[in-house]
């Protein structure tokens, strides 16, 4: 391995985990930025990168944890602390963190219901999620039964009712 890739390795690591911990630490409590949420997802992927390199100029080192029970211990219990949040909870449906089970809540009513809650008529709020590719054939009907016959991602129309008019 170049040196200068050994060399850095190491303190990337650090620097990187350091930025996992204070945003993931923040997404737990629901404080700071909204920025907090994709700098944890991004910056925990590029933290691949000097994990692997460490790795790799460990390696001996690392294969020498393996021979003993301090790491099977530690990755048993890792993979049996991780298993519950793989688990289905409640009734089957999509869960997630509660304000997508709120905004799928607010979706299941009709558009002529919705639009008013977001400061717009029936016709306005139809007329955004056309230019979306989402068809309300039927004010009356519950907006996610349009989102779900488009085939268009819940994501898109809300990012289609929400964003400023113009």
């Amino acid at each position: 391995m170049p040196s200068i890739l050994g060399r850095y390795a190491t303190p990337f690591i650090t620097g990187l985990f350091i930025v996992s911990l204070i945003s993931g630490i923040a997404l737990f409590f629901h404080i700071g930025p909204s920025g907090f949420h994709g700098m944890h997802e991004w910056l925990s992927m590029v933290l691949i990168v000097p994990f692997a390199l460490h790795l790799w100029k460990n390696w001996r080192s690392f294969l020498n944890y393996f021979r003993r029970l301090p790491m099977g211990i530690a990755l048993g219990a890792s993979m049996l602390v991780a298993l519950p949040f793989l688990m289905p909870m409640g009734t089957g449906e999509a869960g997630g963190p509660p304000p997508f089970a709120f905004t799928r809540a607010i979706l299941a009513n009709p558009a002529q219901d919705v639009a008013p809650m977001l400061g717009m008529t029936s016709d306005e709020l139809c007329a955004r999620l056309g230019a979306a590719g989402i068809v309300v054939a039927d004010p009356a009907r519950p907006v996610s039964e349009a989102i779900a016959a488009s085939g268009k991602p819940e994501m898109q129309a809300i990012a289609a009712l929400v964003r400023p008019a113009g």
